[in-house]
């Protein structure tokens, strides 16, 4: 192939804002950009055929006729898993299986974490939610979360206080878990666990302590084991504790929290054996007590955050992406973008209600222009009732309707055009 030909990349389930975000990256990259499957066959349900959609995707790409660069993608679950199975049977760069399990199985991941961070880890166990001795066993003190051993966005993630809230929790738990852990289950098969591990499927659930604080995300990745943090995303949640209210780039953390978090970070990722991948790692600073505890890692950028770093950095994250399927150590340089800070804003109601009203096209529009570089994307409907939104969107505890994407020259800026954007949006509720 010539040199300065553009190298064709395949992304697992493309959308149009992902898109749009690849398509912006630097011409220097010299890339095409196709799609492979549709975001129906990236999603996760009760009769999920992982088998098939994984033959599905690599005939598509054994008959395309030009040679393939890379294959990648940025949701999570299957996709997370889908990329290191179909590059190695085509021969291309991704992570291994194991690795990104390591990080994506929560039990697992917490055991890992344990081995080399242990003052960093909640007290955890794991707990069959269909067992109803084991659930009568459970270790950890009230209250604690427990969670699936693999969801998204918080699904099927309850905070329980006592008995009661245990019971409306596994029945919810009972009810849903199928659809993803059934799947989950299919993709252990192709990683090498430990006996421990093997026990533990994908309809278990873990139970945690509580962690407090204030909670961030690291973004970074590794390229041949050499680990690097490229931007840190502060995380606000509603006064419920559950729900996130916004994410806001760059951090307020102070520096010195910032490199400990760093460091347990690559310790953890090591443990792991997370290679040629993306990743995004969440913890809480505890400031009272000048502590830090993980929450979680995931195995790929967090596609939330990706205009947030366009806004500030002058270019999305996707092409720490984009970089990593080429096999090259991905090159960032901060602070390049319009604007100094910037936030993805979550519009929630934290009950059922039928939408009566939602902002029309020039509404819409005349915001947008008053805040040059804001985007706003509705989610919900008029005449629907927000509980019929896509679950895949929502987390256990709130309705979100609407999403901001906002920058400013100041942090206080920032938070002054959320408030009148918010209150410039004629939502109505019933």
């Amino acid at each position: 192939m010539d040199n300065h030909e553009p190298i064709d990349l395949f992304v697992l389930g493309l959308d149009d804002f992902n898109r749009s975000k690849l398509e912006s990256l630097d011409q220097d990259l010299a890339v095409n950009i196709y799609p492979l499957l549709d975001m129906d066959a990236v999603t996760s349900s009760e009769d999920y055929d992982i088998h098939a959609v994984l033959n599905t995707a690599e005939n598509q790409l054994r008959s395309y006729p030009r040679p393939i660069g890379g294959i990648i993608g940025y949701w999570d679950f299957p996709v997370s898993l889908m990329i290191p199975i179909l590059a190695h049977r085509l021969g291309l760069t991704a992570p291994s299986v194991q690795g990104v399990v390591g990080c994506e199985h929560k039990y697992w991941s917490r055991l890992l974490q344990k081995k080399v961070a242990p003052a960093h880890v909640p007290s955890f166990q794991s707990v069959d939610p269909f067992d109803d001795q084991a659930l009568n066993e459970i270790m950890v003190n009230y209250p604690f979360w427990i969670k699936p051993v693999k969801s998204h966005s918080s699904h099927l993630g309850f905070k329980v206080r006592n008995g009661k809230d245990l019971a409306r929790a596994v029945h919810e738990i009972r009810s849903g878990i199928a659809g993803m852990g059934n799947a989950f289950n299919e993709f252990l098969n192709y990683a090498h666990l430990p006996e421990e591990i093997a026990r533990i499927g994908g309809n278990h659930c873990v139970v945690e302590g509580l962690i407090r604080g204030r909670q961030c995300t690291l973004e970074g990745f590794v390229h041949k084991g050499d680990i690097q943090v490229y931007g840190v995303v502060d995380s606000f949640r509603y006064p419920n504790g559950s729900s996130f209210s916004r994410y806001q780039y760059p951090s307020s953390l102070p520096g010195r929290v910032i490199q400990e978090m760093v460091g347990i970070a690559g310790k953890v990722l090591a443990e792991t054996g997370l290679d040629h991948s993306a990743f995004n790692m969440e913890f809480f600073w505890d400031s009272k007590r000048d502590h830090i505890w993980i929450l979680e890692i995931n195995p790929r950028i967090s596609q939330s955050h990706g205009d947030i770093f366009e806004k500030v950095d002058g270019t999305p994250h996707h092409r720490i992406l984009v970089e990593l399927a080429l096999n090259r150590r991905p090159a960032w340089s901060p602070g390049k973008g319009q604007f100094a800070c910037a936030a993805k804003v979550f519009l929630r109601r934290f009950q059922d209600a039928l939408v009566t009203r939602i902002p029309d096209t020039q509404e819409i529009q005349a915001v947008e222009e008053q805040f040059p570089g804001t985007m706003i994307s509705i989610m919900a409907s008029q005449g629907l009732r927000l509980s019929g939104m896509d679950p895949a969107e929502q987390d256990s505890y709130s309705f979100a309707y609407a999403i901001i994407f906002t920058g400013a020259k100041t942090p206080g800026r920032l938070r002054q055009n959320i408030k009148k954007i918010k209150n410039a949006l004629p939502f109505e509720f019933k």
